[in-house]
């Protein structure tokens, strides 16, 4: 059941991930993501796209009843303070990107100025090592999110190792990535809706 969960969210959250998606994003070898799918296609809670799997309606129904279930094991007044903490950290790394995409705010950074990339870099790092045993707090909450601490240190290593599309790209598994997808865990275990969050300012 916790994978069928983890497939589920993971299918709504990137859309129409492939099995390897999949696989990076719950912390399954492939094998075992493919021997999940094949029930959940047949069973019509995921369709089959090509190489890829979309959620269907009734996915949809599942998974919000699985979420539930999960949200009433949750230690939700803990819950909320850390995700105050989140709230800090979030603010801190929206600034963070948008330095990463605008030089000065109003030129788009096309990554020619390497001193410039190694200063943003560098926040970047120092920011990871802070927010990691935060992230680890957030596992310890809900142990599904089990593969957040490796994506993110994956992501911030191939941006150090020289891979500036590992910060902030869509579609791969990039940092800033990364960062909304467990963003978007914590509203959803919190009982909150990304609209509440977009008002109050604190949506990506």
């Amino acid at each position: 059941m916790p994978h069928v969960l983890r497939i589920l969210q993971a299918a709504r959250l990137k859309g129409r991930p492939s099995e390897a998606d999949l696989a990076t994003a719950v912390g399954l070898a492939e094998a075992e993501i493919a021997a999940v799918l094949e029930p959940l296609v047949s069973g019509g809670e995921l369709a089959q796209v090509g190489v890829r799997v979309k959620l269907t309606a009734a996915g949809r129904a599942r998974l919000d009843t699985l979420l539930a279930a999960e949200r009433a094991t949750i230690d939700q007044e803990l819950l909320r303070q850390r995700y105050l903490d989140f709230d800090e950290f979030n603010t801190e790394f929206k600034q963070l990107v948008t330095d990463w995409q605008l030089i000065e705010g109003v030129r788009p950074n096309d990554h020619t100025d390497a001193e410039y990339d190694a200063r943003i870099v560098a926040r970047l790092a120092d920011l990871h090592v802070r927010f990691a045993p935060l992230v680890g707090e957030f596992v310890r909450l809900a142990p599904r999110l089990t593969a957040y601490p490796n994506r993110f240190a994956s992501a911030v290593a191939k941006v150090q190792s020289g891979e500036p599309t590992w910060f902030a790209r869509p579609l791969i598994d990039s940092y800033h990535t990364v960062w909304f997808e467990l963003h978007e865990e914590l509203i959803g275990l919190a009982g909150l809706s990304r609209v509440q969050e977009a008002a109050a300012g604190r949506a990506e």
